[in-house]
Order: C-alpha cells, then sequence, then structure tokens
C-alpha cells in the first residue's frame, strides 16, 4: 500500500484529542485507529510490536546488516486537532491546475491561491483536500503513513541496508500530552525524528519555550443602584488585566522567534472572571522574562484591587536546541538525506511544538522533518501527494546513509 492510500484510510478515523477528559487516550476513537495500525504493522512484518490501554505503539524493524549501526527511531502521532471535527473527513483528491479549488459549493467555502499563495508551488500536483467542513488530518497522519510507508519499504527491499529501526505513534500530541506516557528506556533508541512538520523540506531542532497561564479575578456583586464604591466587576478587572500586556507581543504580530502571549479562552461576569494565555519564546531568558511580567501584573492587580487576583501557571515544554544541538550530526544526517533525493532543506524554528520538544529532554534527542501539508488545523488544510512521498523516501534515505556512515 503507497503512502497516500494509507492516509485517504487514516483519515477517515475520528481521532480528535479532547483536553477536558482527563484519560489517555483522550477520545476512544484514538484507540481505535491504533488498533487498525498494529494489525498493519503485523502484515509487514515488524517485530516487537506493542500497543499498550494509552494507545502507545511501538514497534521494530529489524536490523539486516552486521554493521554496528546506532539504533534511530521514527515518531508521529494519532491524533488531530480539537481545533475544527476530526469527524466524517472526507478527503477528495484534486489534480491542481491553479486558480481556486471550490471545497464545499453549499456554503462557498473556496481554498484561494490569494490567502494562501503557497499554493501556487503545487501547480501540476495531485492535492488531498477536505470538503470545507472539517480539517484534513494531514497533522499528524501524513507522518504516520509515511513511517509506516517506509517500514513496508524497507522490509520489501532487503537490498537497502540498514540497522535496527524503532517506530512509536502516541496519542494527544495536540493537548499537549503526546510525551506523558513514553517510554524512553523502552523505546531503546540513540535518537529519533519526528515526522511532523509541514511544507516539503522542513527541517527543525528548535521550537518554543512554552507555558500555560490561567489568570482568575474575583469581584464584588451588588446590586447595580446602589453599587457606587461598592462593586469591583471581576470582568472589568480581566479586561484591564489583558490591557497590560504588550500589543506587539501577540501571534498575530510576531514572526520568526519572536515569542508572544496568545489569549486563547475568556469568560467572565461580576463576581469572577478569567483569562488563559499560551505563552511562548524561543530565548529562554526572554520566556522567563515572560512569565515574570504576568506574576508583576498579578501583584499589581492585587495592589490595587486586594486579594482580586490569582496566577496558576505551568510549563508546558521547552527549546529542543539545548539537547539536540550538542549532536548536531543528527540533524546534519536529515539534511543530507533530505538533498540526496532531491529535497531542498528549510532548516527553520518551529513556531509551535512537538512532541519531540518533549522527548528530546526526557532523553531522547528528536529534531522534527515535514510531513508535508499546509493549514494544519483548519478547514483549509491540504497535502500535496508528491509531499508525503517525499517524506516517506526521506525515512529511507536517512535508514539508508546511517549505514554507510558506521
Amino acid at each position: 500500500m503507497n503512502p497516500l492510500d494509507r492516509f485517504l484510510r487514516y483519515v477517515t478515523f475520528n481521532t480528535e484529542s479532547d483536553e477536558t477528559t482527563g484519560t489517555t487516550p483522550s477520545t476512544p476513537g484514538q484507540l481505535v485507529l491504533a488498533k487498525q495500525i498494529v494489525k498493519e504493522l503485523e502484515e509487514i512484518g515488524l517485530e516487537d510490536i506493542t500497543l499498550d490501554e494509552r494507545s502507545y505503539i511501538m514497534a521494530t524493524l529489524p536490523a539486516n546488516t552486521n554493521k554496528p549501526v546506532p539504533t534511530i527511531g521514527f515518531v508521529a502521532h494519532l491524533d488531530t486537532s480539537p481545533d475544527l471535527s476530526g469527524k466524517d473527513v472526507t478527503p477528495r483528491v484534486v489534480t491542481y491546475l491553479g486558480g481556486d479549488i471550490l471545497l464545499n459549493e453549499e456554503d462557498n467555502i473556496v481554498l484561494s491561491p490569494q490567502m494562501f499563495p503557497e499554493l501556487t508551488n503545487y501547480i501540476g500536483q495531485d492535492i488531498v483536500v477536505t470538503d470545507g467542513k472539517t480539517l484534513l488530518g494531514a497533522d499528524d497522519k501524513a507522518g504516520v503513513s509515511a513511517i509506516i510507508s517506509a517500514m513496508a519499504y524497507l522490509k520489501n527491499h532487503p537490498e537497502i541496508e540498514h540497522g535496527k529501526i524503532r517506530i512509536g505513534f502516541t496519542p494527544d500530541e495536540e493537548i499537549g500530552q503526546g510525551a506523558d506516557h513514553f517510554d524512553v528506556e523502552k523505546f531503546g533508541c540513540e535518537w529519533a525524528y519526528t515526522i511532523d512538520g509541514g511544507q516539503i523540506g522542513e527541517l527543525e531542532y528548535e521550537n518554543f519555550n512554552a507555558a500555560a497561564a490561567k489568570i482568575s479575578f474575583k469581584g464584588l456583586n451588588v446590586h447595580p443602584g446602589t453599587a457606587k464604591d461598592k462593586m469591583v466587576n471581576a470582568s472589568l478587572l480581566a479586561l484591564k488585566f489583558a490591557s497590560f500586556l504588550p500589543t506587539d507581543q501577540r501571534p498575530e504580530n510576531t514572526t520568526g522567534y519572536e515569542g508572544f502571549f496568545h489569549l486563547i479562552q475568556m469568560s467572565g461576569s461580576v463576581e469572577s472572571a478569567s483569562l488563559s494565555y499560551i505563552v511562548r519564546d524561543h530565548d529562554r531568558t526572554l520566556f522567563e522574562t515572560k512569565k515574570a511580567l504576568l506574576q508583576s501584573l498579578v501583584d499589581q492587580m492585587n495592589t490595587n484591587y486586594p486579594g482580586s487576583t490569582s496566577l496558576e501557571l505551568r510549563d508546558q515544554y521547552f527549546n529542543m536546541r539545548e539537547v539536540v544541538e550538542p549532536k548536531k550530526h543528527i540533524v546534519d544526517l536529515a539534511f543530507e538525506a533530505m538533498t540526496l533525493i532531491g529535497v531542498q532543506p528549510i532548516v527553520k524554528p518551529i513556531r509551535g511544538g512537538t512532541d519531540g520538544a518533549r522527548l528530546s529532554f526526557m532523553g531522547l534527542p528528536c529534531p522534527n522533518i515535514f510531513a508535508g501539508g499546509h493549514n494544519f488545523h483548519g478547514r483549509y488544510e491540504f497535502l500535496p501527494v508528491p509531499s508525503l512521498r517525499k517524506s516517506m523516501e526521506t525515512i529511507i534515505k536517512i535508514a539508508e546513509l546511517l549505514t554507510h556512515k558506521s
């Protein structure tokens, strides 16, 4: 089965994760897909296949060489983002000839190069889209497809020498929990690669330092007719707090290495209110400065309105560069592999995070490689088929190249 056919099969499984359930996996559909994948791995002939009750899959492609080749791994995640429905995904392969692609005639949903100029890079190629009602799920079912297809190819082409390869699939990456129960020791690799990047050529070993912040506000509600000098409106306190944060450090005003405060949720009444932020920065010092700013603003609010404001702040992951850069040869290996198969590497920081960020700090250095998709987490997501194929070929070439260098 080629990577496209696998991908078209996997996106029909609803694996949208949900941070509110408190379970692992957070949704039952992830385990359903995991069981299907295990069947396929068995059919391919992989060994040491394990699936636990939390939907973590691990498997081995044994070495076919006597050379002392390091054991490496490839990792992808099973879930899709809760930002848009992943239920009843209806993928469609279209040959892109330029111009707009009508995704949904009834609702006039159009994928247009005016909004997404990168579309023009794929004129003449087959691309996968949806009907505009759901996301596609290339993040990260394209990565899953590329990895499994690469293992099948290597299994069927024993003339390509390779060392022992481990593959792993995780649940709940999209809600920041993909590495929570990943057994690095059991995985048993010197290093690995997540196949979870976007456009063809992406190669990343830097990501944001990340934290989640919830600021809660306590008000005092009295009848508005007699409220003078008594009422404290918690919703207005929340608005005041939000106004103190620098507007140039919002996601819509930042790019490259610039960090941000991103307001992701707000709720409020006179009696109580809350703001939820995610805090991001590539630079660890600036990251800590951002967190300190939140605390100082909370302190300021409590000076002006005693006992009104509290902060819950939780680190989520850190910049993998700290771990990966001292072992830069693992990035260089992927760079060379891409070049050899005719892909121009695009080395850039991730303006986000992957399982690889946390896995790197758990003892498994883990740069990130493209899976080929664009516009993740939304209805305009699309996947160029040749990009998916090149993702698979990159995995194969890394395994082959490492053997030749060992």
